[in-house]
C-alpha cells in the first residue's frame, strides 16, 4: 500500500478520525484478526455470522495501526457508515494516484483464476506485479488487491466476479482497468442470472466500462464474447484457435494430458509446452498471452513464461500418481463446461495409459431450473467418451443417460470410499464437483491410498 496519512484516509472516505495527528499508514489491509501484521489497516466488517468489531483488541494486539469501524473505539480508528463502501472509495482514490500502474481486469464464466495465475508468471518477469489472492473477485477482494499496490508496482491483475447484474460495473469504476479481458460466457451461475444472455450482459459490463484508450481482450469461444466491444471504439484483441484471432494456438498436440502448441501473434510464432493439465488450459494461456501482448511483451518472452508456469491453485486439475494409478483432483469447483473439459482429459490420459477410467462426479451448483438437464448431459458425455466407470455422488441425474458406462450412486462422498478397493494398476481417476460438495475429502483419501505402501485397509474410516 502507498504511504498515506490516517487523516487523509478519513477525508477520502468521509469518516470521523480519532487518533494521533501524524499517524501514517503504509502496511497492508486485513479483515481477519488472525492474519494482521504490524502496520495494517484493519477492517471491522460485519458479516452474517461474525462482527469484526468483536476482534478489534486482537487486531491491535497483533500490530494494526488503524481500523475502519462503524462505531467509536479507544484505539486509532476512522468511523464510517459502511466499512465496505469506504474501502471501495479508498481503493478508487489510491488507484487514481498510481498513474503509472497498469490494471488488468479479468472476468468470464470459467478460467478467471487460472488465467490470473498464468498472467502473474508472465508479467512478473517484466516488472513488479500484484495479483488477486485465490478467487478474491468481489467488492472486498478487488479493493484489497488494488490497495496492495504501491508506487513501484507496474501491473495489477484483478478478477471480477458477479452474482447480480451491476456487480462488475461497480468493480470497474473502482479499478479503472487499462485492459479488460472476458474469457467466455458459459453456464456457471445460470441459476443466479436465468439465461446465458443475461450472463453475457453482465460479463460485458467490464468491456462497456473501459475508458478511452483501454484495450478489450475477448475470447472466441462462444457466440457472445467476440461481439462485446462492437461499436465502443476500443482497441480489441480476439484470442482463440480460429484464423480470425490475432492471438491464437496452432499445431496443437496433447501429450500425457498436457497441451503443446504454437503461440501465434502479430509479432511472431513460438512453441509453448504447458505444464497445466487439460486441453481447456489452452484458452487460459491464450488469454494471458493476449493480455501480455497488449502490454507490449514480445511473443518469444510470452511463450517462454507460459511454458515455465506451474499451477498455483489447490484442487484444480491436480495430478497425483501412485501404485501405477493416476488421480486427477479437480474438486475446487464445477460447471458444465469445466466438467466436460475434465472428462475429456480423463478420457485422453486413459487412452494413453491403456487402463480403466473412473469419474467420481458430485453435484454442480447454481444451475437453476436447467440443473437436472445439464447433469444428464454430462452423463451422456460420459457415455460418449466411453468412460468405464461413473460414480455419481449425491446426484442420480448423471446416471440417466450414461448408457454403456458402469454406473453407481452414493448419497455421500464417504460412502464412495468403498470403491478404493476396486482400483487397479493403469486406472485413471477423476474427482470433480462444486466445492460445497466437499469431494476434496474423498480426493485426499484416494491420494493417501495411492501413496501408502500397505494398501487401503488402514485408510478405511469415515471422512470427516
Amino acid at each position: 500500500m502507498i504511504q498515506i496519512a490516517a487523516s487523509e484516509i478519513a477525508k477520502i472516505v468521509n469518516g470521523k478520525y480519532s487518533g494521533p495527528a501524524d499517524l501514517l499508514i503504509s502496511g497492508g489491509i486485513s479483515f481477519d484478526s488472525r492474519n494482521v501484521k504490524s502496520g495494517d489497516l484493519f477492517l471491522a466488517l460485519k458479516g452474517e455470522v461474525r462482527d469484526g468489531h468483536d476482534y478489534l483488541d486482537e487486531a491491535f494486539a497483533k500490530g494494526a495501526s488503524l481500523a475502519l469501524t462503524q462505531r467509536s473505539i479507544k484505539q486509532p480508528h476512522i468511523q464510517v457508515d459502511d466499512v465496505l463502501v469506504s474501502l471501495s472509495k479508498l481503493a478508487r482514490e489510491v488507484r487514481s494516484k498510481l498513474t503509472g500502474l497498469k490494471v488488468i481486469g479479468i472476468t468470464g464464466s470459467q478460467g478467471k483464476t487460472t488465467t490470473k495465475d498464468i498472467l502473474a508468471t508472465v508479467l512478473s518477469a517484466f516488472g513488479p506485479t500484484v495479483v488477486a489472492e485465490g478467487s478474491f473477485n468481489n467488492e472486498l477482494g478487488v479493493p484489497i488487491t488494488l490497495l496492495s499496490c504501491n508506487e513501484n508496482t507496474q501491473f495489477c491483475v484483478v478478477e471480477m466476479g458477479a452474482r447480480h447484474t451491476g456487480d462488475i460495473a461497480a468493480l470497474v469504476k473502482i479499478a479503472n482497468p487499462n485492459i479488460g479481458a472476458v474469457l467466455k460466457v458459459g453456464n456457471a451461475h445460470l441459476g443466479e442470472f436465468g439465461s446465458r444472455e443475461k450472463i453475457a450482459e453482465t460479463k460485458s459490463e467490464l468491456v462497456r466500462g473501459l475508458q478511452s484508450g483501454a484495450t478489450a481482450i475477448l475470447g472466441n469461444y462462444d457466440e457472445f464474447t467476440p461481439k462485446m466491444a462492437d461499436g465502443l471504439g476500443l482497441k480489441t484483441i480476439l484470442f482463440g484457435e480460429g484464423s480470425n484471432c490475432q492471438v491464437r494456438a496452432a499445431d496443437i498436440e496433447i501429450r500425457g494430458g498436457y497441451p503443446h502448441f504454437d503461440l501465434v501473434t502479430p509479432d511472431g510464432r513460438e512453441r509453448v509446452e504447458l505444464q497445466l493439465l487439460g486441453e481447456h488450459q489452452i484458452a487460459n494461456a491464450l488469454a494471458a498471452a493476449a493480455i501480455s501482448f497488449a502490454l507490449g511483451m514480445n511473443t518469444a518472452a510470452i511463450a517462454q513464461a507460459l511454458s515455465a508456469h506451474h499451477s498455483h491453485s489447490k484442487w484444480r486439475m491436480e495430478l497425483s500418481e501412485g501404485r501405477d494409478i493416476v488421480l486427477i483432483n479437480d474438486s475446487y469447483n464445477a460447471n458444465p463446461e469445466s466438467m466436460a473439459a475434465a472428462l475429456k482429459t480423463l478420457a485422453l490420459i486413459t487412452q494413453e495409459r491403456g487402463g480403466r477410467s473412473w469419474a467420481f462426479l458430485g453435484t454442480m451448483h447454481e444451475l437453476g431450473p436447467d440443473s437436472s438437464a445439464l447433469h444428464k448431459q454430462i452423463g451422456k458425455l460420459v457415455a460418449e467418451l466411453e468412460i468405464d466407470h461413473l460414480v455419481a455422488i449425491g446426484n442420480r441425474d448423471y446416471l440417466t443417460e450414461a448408457h454403456g458406462s458402469s454406473g453407481q450412486f452414493f448419497a455421500k462422498a464417504e460412502e464412495a470410499e468403498k470403491m478404493i478397493d476396486k482400483f487397479e494398476p493403469g486406472d485413471v481417476l477423476l474427482i470433480k464437483a462444486s466445492r460445497a460438495e466437499h469431494l476434496d475429502l474423498l480426493a485426499e483419501k484416494v491420494k493417501n491410498f495411492l501413496q501408502s505402501p500397505t494398501g487401503s485397509s488402514e485408510l478405511k474410516g469415515e471422512l470427516k
